[in-house]
């Protein structure tokens, strides 16, 4: 965590802090949370996984109402987005 005046202070502190670490910075305002700060690396990891789970809900609402994808053109999705992750 990092007040908001510290930040304003030493942004670019902060910035090698969030480079270095990969770990997400929460910035408060009056003690309280206000936002997140994360480096691009890590940001790219979370949103490829929330495609991955996003994907996941789809197929399960799917199933449920009796519709949805054979699991070969699952697992080729699946293929596809951890190949997109690691280029």
């Amino acid at each position: 965590m990092i007040p908001i005046t510290d930040l304003r202070q030493d942004a670019a502190g902060a910035l090698e802090r969030v480079r270095r670490s990969q770990d997400p910075v929460v910035i408060t305002q009056r003690g309280r949370a206000v936002a997140v700060m994360l480096s691009v690396e890590a940001y790219e990891q979370a949103e490829r996984e929330r495609e991955i789970l996003h994907i996941l809900a789809r197929g399960e609402r799917e199933i449920a109402a009796g519709k949805g994808r054979g699991l070969d053109a699952v697992l080729a999705e699946a293929d596809r987005l951890l190949r997109d992750a690691r280029a």
